[in-house]
Parts: C-alpha cells; structure tokens; sequence
C-alpha cells in the first residue's frame, strides 16, 4: 500500500507514540480517582489497576505486532485510535452504571473478597478494551517506522523515548493539574480528545474513511455533553458541594439538622456539623472523653492537635465544651480545609496545616494534652500512621498527663482483625489503654496514656463537666469503656499490611449487612429483591 503523505515524515509517527504512552498513563491514573469512592483508594486498589492496565497492554502489543506484519496498512491503527479515544470518553457517562451493577451482581454471588473482585472485574470491563487497542501503538508504528534492518536500533530507541516522555508527562498532569482543576471526568475527555484529534488528522490529511470518522466526532461530542450532567453519586438529590481533590472525592451533603462531608460514594461520614451546636450522634462524641482524661476540668489550659482535621468538627466540640483549650489541626488534603471554612463554620482562629500527620510530627516539637487520631477512612488507613513508630511518636508528643484518643472504624469481633492489630500495637507503647464501642456504627474509640492516671483523671472530672447532655453521655461512656490487654500483634513501618487486613473486615461487614438480601434472591430471585424495597 502507498504510504499516506502525512507519515513519510516520522515525526508524525513519533508525536502518536508520544501522545499514546501519555493517554495511557492518564487513563491510568483517572481510573484510580474513577474507582476510589467506590472502593476506596487503597494500594489493593492501585495494584488491580496497574496489573489490567500491564495485561492490556501485553496484549496489545502481541496482537498489534502480528497484525502489523500481516496487514501493514496504518488506517487501521489510526480507526483504532479514534475507537479507543471514543470508548474512554464514554467511560465518565457509563463507568459509574458499570461499576455500580458489577458490584450489585457480586454481592449476591460472591462470599468472600468482594471489593478485590468488584473492582477487577469492573477495570476489565471498563479499560481493558481502550489500553488493549492503544498497546497496538508501538508495533504498529516499528513497522511504520523502520526503512531498514540498519536503522532499527535508532527506530526503536527513538519511539520508546517518545513513549517514556509522553507518559512521564502522562503521569504528572492528572494528578497535579487535570484531575484538581477540571476533575476525573474532563481529565478522561480531555486524553481521549488527544487520540480522536490524532486519529482525525490522518484521515483528513489522507481524504480517508469520512463517514467513520464523523461518527467518531459525533460520539465524542455526545460524551463531551454529558459530562455536564455527570455525578458519581448520581442518585443524590441534596448536595450542595461535589468535587474532587489531589486525594480525595468529596462530597457535601446538607439538611434541616446537619450537613456532613463523606469522602466515599457509597458509605462513610467524615465530618459533620450539626446545626443547632448538639452533640452529633457519632464518634466524636465518645471522643469528648479524652479532654476529661487528660485533666481538662483542673487546666486552665488545655492543647489540642488533631490528626486528619477533616472540616474540623472534633477541634469545635472541643472548644465548645471545655474552657481554655486551643486547637490546631493536620489535614493532608487542603481542598477539606477550603471546605471546612465555607461550609462547615470552621474559625478562622483554628489553625489548619496542610501535611501528612505523621511527617508534621516530625518537624514539631510541641507537646499537647490531648492528640487526636483520625486518619483512618474505610481501609484507607495510613501504614505510616499505623505503626510502633508512629505511636511512640504520638506518645513523646504528649504531656507527662497527655491523653491520645484514636478512632478506629470497621469494628469486629474477627480475631486478628486491623483493631486488634491497631490496639496491640498502641498497648506496646502505652502502659494504660482503655477501648469503647459506639453505639450504632462500627466506630471503637481507644484512649491511651503513658502515665498511669487516665482513668483516675476522668472519674473525677466526668461529675464537674458543665453541660448536661455531654456529662450524661461521658457517664454512660464511663460505664462501658474497657481495659485493653496487649495481644502480641504488631504493626510496623516494615510490616502493616493495613489494606489486606481493612478489606477483611470490608467484606464480613458487607455480607452482614447483605444477607438478608442475598437469602431472597436465592428463594425468589430478582422478583423477591424488587418487591422487598
């Protein structure tokens, strides 16, 4: 075949290597944003996505070479181009409806390892076929490309830099600049432009194949304007803030008693706010206990440092309920920090630092009466933040009364669960640990001290707490809280293996609250499941 005009300079051909390696990239990372507030953002995440992205393209490769030496004809692989770059614009529109039904599905037919198996079959449905098509890009263009068995190192050398620099570039735009301003969804539409506009101009160069590639625009158009209407939480009809940051999903939600900040589509509340100042109903109430623990009621000062701030709902109960204290908090995600201020009525006089937690306690030196824990989302738990190092570091942070309070959620009774890990390694730092359930929610509060006299301190300040309601409820806490004893489990900055152990739990907590559903489906099928709701 004769070649196309525009191909007999390879700069055309490399520019298509150097914009496939960066979309593939891209595709990438917009798909661990795409996922994670479906299935969190977990490296068990991260490594599903890296390893169908790795087969993809393995596969890609090997039948793109053969095609290439069977047919060497690069109209195919430029219709290629347009396909993949029309199926990845699709991906914002469809990729949630996928998602969400795969993971229906698997909730009625899979026992065990559910989010592991959710979200690889949801990448296998929903990237595979792009990445496959684009792993065609670089066989097909040595074939393209190459005069000469003589040039063919200078020819492969050249298209794999071509390849690594795209993908370099790849790489740091979503994340540092697509994804935070314009979002997962623009970021796929902006990539997939990319290849369409790659595709476009060969065949308009080449006065080839016009319907095909008018029906590739019109398809892409039609995905471009359904970006305006795309949500994850498509169903939800009261928020009133949804976007993204550099680490998270974040949604707002607000009604005529609260209005809260979830980080996950499907479940999970990471800050609340309660309109009318009350007590929340949730863990941070049960958290109260730590200012008492550490000698609030005696103190005419009292610090505290929260680690993971969120919109700064524990630091305001703190202030609010007990004199004298003063707050700062760490938050690694500083579009939480713009939230807290704009919706959530953080002070201004709170100071906010944006930085991981435990990296902040290595650049201070203060000491704090109380430290608060709160890093832990569903089984995105911090390894960092998980270890002995990590807590002999809270420990030295702390007054010689200071008191560590950490939220630890998806509690059970499983032996060898990510708590009992978590509790056993904070009992091999401190001398005195105490654990409570909250009620109602799979939230256990542990509070630590290394002096001895936590429990002693909060006894006797629990009756001299001011406001009723608090003092009612520090009782009832008072009465359920629990000494912990060291089991021997350790987590360390060498050994947390944090997300195997967080989606253990995930799955047992799923099928529990599953199982009544599941029963139906297996006596009366779908029918049943409808006529239960």
């Amino acid at each position: 075949m004769e070649t196309r005009k525009i191909l007999r300079n390879k700069y055309y051909l490399y520019m298509t290597e150097f914009f496939a390696g960066m979309s593939v990239m891209a595709v990438e990372l917009a798909a661990s944003r795409l996922l994670a507030p479906y299935f969190s953002s977990s490296q068990i995440v991260y490594t599903i996505i890296i390893g169908t992205v790795m087969i993809a393209m393995a596969l890609g490769n090997i039948w793109g070479g053969r095609r290439a030496d069977k047919n060497p004809n690069p109209d195919r692989l430029y219709m290629r181009l347009i396909i993949a770059a029309v199926w990845i614009a699709a991906i914002p529109l469809v990729g949630k409806y996928i998602i969400l039904g795969i993971s229906a599905l698997l909730v009625f037919t899979v026992n065990s390892n559910l989010l592991i198996w959710a979200a690889f079959l949801t990448c296998m449905v929903i990237f595979v076929f792009p990445l496959f098509l684009l792993g065609t890009v670089t066989p097909s263009l040595v074939k393209y490309t190459m005069d000469s068995l003589e040039d063919s190192g200078k020819i492969v050398g050249t298209l794999g830099a071509f390849n690594t620099v795209g993908s370099i570039i790849g790489t740091f735009l979503p994340t540092f600049v697509t994804i935070p301003a314009v979002g997962t969804s623009v970021t796929f539409l902006i990539f997939s432009g990319i290849l369409l506009v790659l595709g476009l101009i060969y065949f308009i160069s080449a006065r080839a194949k016009p319907v095909k590639c008018a029906v590739g625009a019109v398809l892409f158009l039609a995905c471009i304007s359904s970006a305006a209407f795309d949500s994850f939480a498509f169903w939800e009809k009261d928020l009133v803030y949804e976007g993204e940051s550099i680490y998270n999903y974040l949604q707002v939600k607000e009604d005529e008693e609260r209005v809260t900040l979830s980080t996950n589509v499907l479940f999970g509340v990471q800050s609340i706010m309660m309109k009318d100042d009350s007590l929340t109903g949730m863990y941070y109430d049960y958290a109260l206990a730590a200012p008492v623990m550490a000698g609030a009621e005696e103190k005419e000062s009292l610090k505290v440092l929260i680690l993971g701030m969120g919109t700064g709902t524990y630091g305001k109960q703190c202030e609010r309920y007990f004199d004298g204290v003063s707050v700062e908090g760490v938050e690694i995600d500083q579009k939480i920090s713009d939230l807290a201020r704009e919706y959530f009525e953080l002070p201004p006089e709170v100071e906010v630092t944006t930085y991981d937690g435990r990296a902040y306690l290595n650049v201070n030196r203060e000491r704090y009466d109380v430290i608060m824990v709160d890093a832990y989302q569903d089984i995105t738990i911090p390894f960092q933040m998980s270890s002995v190092e990590f807590f002999t570091m809270v420990r030295d942070h702390l007054t010689e009364d200071g008191v560590m309070v950490v939220n630890m959620n998806m509690h059970t009774e499983e032996e060898g669960n990510i708590n009992q890990y978590l509790s056993d390694t904070i009992a091999s730092v401190f001398p005195e640990v105490y654990t409570v359930n909250v009620p109602r929610t799979t939230n256990r509060e542990l509070f630590a001290s290394a002096d001895g006299g936590m429990m002693k301190r909060f006894s006797a300040g629990v009756p001299s707490v001011e406001d009723p309601e608090l003092r009612s409820l520090l009782e009832t806490v008072s009465g359920e809280l629990a000494p912990y004893e060291d089991g021997g489990l350790r987590l360390t900055d060498d050994k947390a293996p944090v997300e195997l152990l967080g989606m253990s739990v995930i799955d047992a907590i799923i099928q529990e609250e599953v199982g009544y559903y599941r029963q139906i489906f297996e006596e009366e099928g779908l029918s049943g499941i409808l006529e239960s709701f």
